[in-house]
């Protein structure tokens, strides 16, 4: 598959947070540094945090407050996810997809976004919240335990 956009025209990032995964109390994962993570690979074009129907209002409040556009789903925060990471793939609206999960389950939106020409970026919320399998798919990953993951792929050290 052909991306519709022009390399010449970067669009930006596009953030995918999928917050059941992500937002757990054994990571204490702050999204202001989900988005610093995010926003080191360009300027933002969308940051979204997928909640399910069991979000308390503190958190969906708290996430509005930091610019996030809260998306509440009745089913799988999943499947939501990984159709609107697609459709904006499939739509050139990216030049970026950076996904915060732990979850193996977005490798194939990732490489989906790949095959379209779009760079792909995984955050984790901590060393043992980590998908090697995410990970292994995207062109690079952060940590959020302060460190930037080795990225052997595209030999890119960040400088």
């Amino acid at each position: 598959m052909e991306s519709s956009r022009s390399d010449d025209d970067p669009v930006g990032v596009a953030l995918f947070v999928d917050g059941p995964n992500v937002l757990r109390e054994e990571f204490d994962v702050d999204l202001d540094d989900v988005r610093v993570a995010a926003e080191a690979e360009g300027q933002l074009v969308t940051t979204r945090l997928y909640l399910d129907e069991h979000a308390t209002p503190g958190l969906i409040q708290a996430a509005e407050a930091r610019g996030f556009e809260v998306v509440i789903t009745s089913g799988d925060v999943d499947v939501k996810l990984a159709v609107d990471a697609a459709r904006f793939a499939a739509e050139g609206r990216m030049s970026t997809l950076a996904i915060a999960s732990r979850d193996t389950d977005f490798k194939p939106v990732v490489e989906t976004a790949n095959s379209y020409g779009i760079r792909t970026l995984a955050i984790a919320p901590g060393e043992f919240g980590r998908s090697d399998a995410l990970r292994n798919a995207t062109n690079d990953s952060v940590t959020l335990d302060g460190d930037k993951a080795d990225d052997e792929k595209s030999g890119d050290d960040g400088s």
